[in-house]
């Protein structure tokens, strides 16, 4: 079965970001990809602190934030979207630490579990960082060799209350669309 993974890396669970990457979630099922959303927020992230011990343990020395269950479900899965709020303008420190460390286990471990994955990443926010939110992550999708796909905008939507981002309806079919695209385009690889 082919599956995307989506990290909702907000600390509110059903705050805007899940909220979009729900509608995304919606849009992948309905065109032959399962996809399951997983959340960052309660958890502790770790930074990277180099010590490559990924490297000989084929996962992140740190077993205690759920980073390394993240990575097993990357291992089969085909692709990864990354949902962030933009707060201060650029993405949150946590899930900037948990795609590092992510990417790193993915390079020093020999595996490269990343490598052709599809996907990209989203973001929400109130007004500005959007968009250099975007450009810092895609870093992480082109060291890593993956494949992503664009849409008919940005993969931004505003909103800052809880539930604001609805309001946003342009925001939230560039989203359905990039979801589309991220299925379509798995389906093309796979078949």
């Amino acid at each position: 079965m082919k599956k995307v993974i989506l990290l909702n890396g907000s600390p509110r669970v059903n705050g805007n970001t899940n909220y979009l990457l729900e509608e995304c979630k919606k849009s992948i099922e309905e065109n032959g990809v399962d996809a399951e959303i997983v959340q960052l927020a309660g958890k502790n992230v770790h930074s990277c602190i180099e010590c490559l011990k990924c490297a000989e343990l084929k996962r992140c020395v740190f077993n205690d934030d759920g980073i390394n269950d993240i990575i097993e479900k990357l291992k089969t899965a085909d692709g990864f979207i990354i949902g962030a709020p933009v707060y201060y303008g650029t993405a949150r420190g946590d899930i900037m630490s948990a795609i590092q460390r992510i990417g790193y286990v993915s390079a020093r471990s020999g595996l490269n579990y990343l490598q052709h994955k599809v996907g990209g990443p989203i973001t929400v926010g109130r007004r500005g960082g959007h968009t250099a939110t975007i450009q810092e992550m895609l870093m992480f999708y082109f060291i890593n060799e993956m494949i992503v796909p664009g849409s008919n905008y940005w993969n931004i939507a505003f909103g800052r209350e809880i539930g604001a981002v609805q309001e946003d309806k342009e925001g939230i079919e560039t989203i359905k669309r990039f979801g589309r695209n991220v299925a379509q385009l798995i389906n093309k690889l796979k078949d």
